[in-house]
């Protein structure tokens, strides 16, 4: 990779790597504190360390960083697939799946928020570092919907226990809305979240008794499967960016 910058202005390494294609800041900032990240051939650990992106020789791992050309795409991930880059264990990533279905390969993807192995649906990559903080940033409030299989219809209490926020394991979980679907083969619930912990519905629905039998996300913000328009991988336009947050 090559990285070059119209400006010759310092900016702070973690923005400079993300605007690189690397991952968000807090990744990023990972990088740096790992001292995986030299600058004129110097480690680098500080996090509030400055460089400028035009001048100085930035490297990750011993490789050069460069600019890419951002690209971000919506994905339909598949059950059986890791939201990860790698994985030790030999499992299909999201990233290799999207490189399978139609994403560029050279292009380094992360995903924009996770779903589990087992779940399904809607999912964002990216190289667009600061895209992928803004989407991550609680003050955004970007809602994602869900559908939810479960093995026997919710209450009006599980409901608004639901709504109103459950304890589990230290945390609170709760969901902007929920509602029952009809005629989708058994109980079926639509959610909608405002923010998304680690198994969040699963966990959220189980502490109030409902074990969930499968799960898809349908929606990111103002996107939806429509928007995939048939296929298992779209490249987004910069218009259909602009309007995620």
């Amino acid at each position: 990779m090559t990285f070059s910058h119209p400006a010759s202005e310092p900016q702070r390494l973690q923005k400079i790597l993300a605007a690189a294609g690397l991952g968000s800041r807090r990744h990023c900032e990972g990088l740096i504190a790992a001292g995986r990240v030299q600058v004129d051939g110097h480690v680098v650990t500080e996090l509030g360390t400055r460089a400028d992106p035009a001048a100085s020789r930035i490297e990750v791992d011993g490789r050069l960083v460069h600019a890419e050309p951002h690209r971000t795409y919506l994905a339909d991930k598949p059950r059986g697939i890791l939201c990860t880059s790698s994985d030790p264990e030999g499992r299909p990533t999201i990233v290799e799946w999207a490189a399978q279905v139609g994403a560029d390969p050279k292009v380094r993807l992360y995903g924009v928020g996770r779903l589990d192995y087992d779940s399904e649906g809607l999912i964002l990559l990216t190289n667009d570092g600061r895209l992928a903080h803004a989407m991550a940033h609680p003050r955004h409030h970007v809602e994602k919907e869900y559908r939810a299989w479960v093995d026997r219809p919710l209450s009006r209490e599980q409901m608004a226990a639901i709504i109103e926020g459950v304890e589990e394991n230290g945390e609170l979980l709760r969901a902007l809305e929920v509602a029952p679907e009809a005629g989708r083969g058994g109980p079926t619930l639509r959610l909608v979240l405002a923010e998304g912990r680690n198994r969040h519905i699963r966990r959220m629905l189980e502490a109030v008794g409902i074990r969930v039998k499968r799960l898809r996300r349908i929606r990111i913000g103002r996107l939806t499967e429509a928007d995939l328009k048939g296929k298992p991988l779209r490249l987004l336009s910069e218009r259909d960016v602009r309007g995620l947050v």
